[in-house]
């Protein structure tokens, strides 16, 4: 396929789990019905981002794949023919819990999982108390649109992981997001973060010759410990082209649904004239396996 057509699903989220799913459906809807073939939703988009505190009753949020929540995205994709890339927080086993994109292909089978590799352990992003890192390693989820590369959210800071989906045969990579700003920064630390945020992957569009789609999360939602004063997450998602091009992007307060045309030939022609994966000194690259070079 040259042209698929991508629909992201920017949205705030509350406390009411089945509200958040039933937003996400009307959402995938929306998007299908305009045309898209391939729709993808943010980060953990069926609860409110509860990682600002280390909370055991979280847990009980997690299900298993295949599970409940599964099951009702499997019906939607099959209903809507799309390609629908989901986030769920997944119970392996007890006590064993991961931080997943599930990817389903039109007919509602699930095509494939990630489950994300690099996880932060912050103020306001606990996420180690909650997630296990993965175990799937960095392989591209084959779909009837393409080779997705999907990762989630910390995993885009990491151009290793970029790099590795490339090189197994991404056509393009994909990061279901949750990020955005505690509200004492500064104006200015604020612009810095966001800047950093963009420039890192489309640092990775350039550097791998290859579509980037970042979907994140919008509104503000409280710290329910009252240490800090919340997160209110930037929106901002993007569709980059393969030379780091901004195809679109979203506002960073409202809620959107957006379809972009992406064209996958692009990579082959951005390949042909900066070639990057021929001009790599792999012979020279053994010091990149140690933490850090003493």
């Amino acid at each position: 396929m040259n042209n698929i057509k991508a629909g992201l699903i920017q949205m705030a989220c509350v406390s009411d789990k089945t509200a958040n799913i039933e937003k996400s459906i009307i959402n995938i809807r929306k998007c299908a019905a305009a045309g898209a073939e391939l729709v993808i939703l943010q980060e953990l988009h069926s609860s409110l981002y509860f990682c600002q505190t280390e909370n055991t009753e979280m847990f009980d949020l997690a299900e298993t794949i295949p599970g409940p929540a599964t099951e009702i995205f499997s019906q939607v994709a099959n209903e809507t023919g799309v390609v629908l890339v989901t986030s769920l927080f997944e119970k392996r086993t007890a006590g064993l819990y991961h931080n997943t994109a599930v990817v389903f292909e039109k007919d509602g089978t699930i095509a494939g999982k990630y489950r994300k590799m690099h996880i932060p352990d912050d103020p306001a992003y606990y996420e180690k108390f909650y997630f296990t890192p993965g175990d799937l390693g960095f392989n591209p989820i084959k779909t009837s649109v393409g080779k997705l590369g999907v990762l989630v959210c910390w995993d885009q800071w990491y151009p290793e992981a970029a790099r590795l989906m490339a090189l197994a045969g991404a056509d393009l990579l994909i990061y279901p997001t949750a990020i955005g700003w505690e509200s004492t920064d500064s104006t200015e630390e604020k612009e810095r973060q966001l800047n950093a945020w963009m420039i890192s992957q489309r640092a990775h569009a350039v550097a791998n010759g290859l579509p980037v789609i970042s979907v994140n999360r919008t509104g503000f939602e409280a710290d329910p410990s009252g240490v800090t004063n919340g997160i209110t997450f930037w929106g901002s998602s993007f569709v980059a082209g393969p030379q780091g091009e901004i195809i679109q992007q979203f506002s960073a307060e409202k809620e959107q649904n957006e379809i972009v045309t992406i064209n996958l030939s692009r990579s082959e022609h951005v390949r042909r004239i900066w070639p990057f994966l021929r001009d790599r000194r792999i012979d020279e690259y053994d010091e990149l396996l140690k933490r850090f070079r003493d």
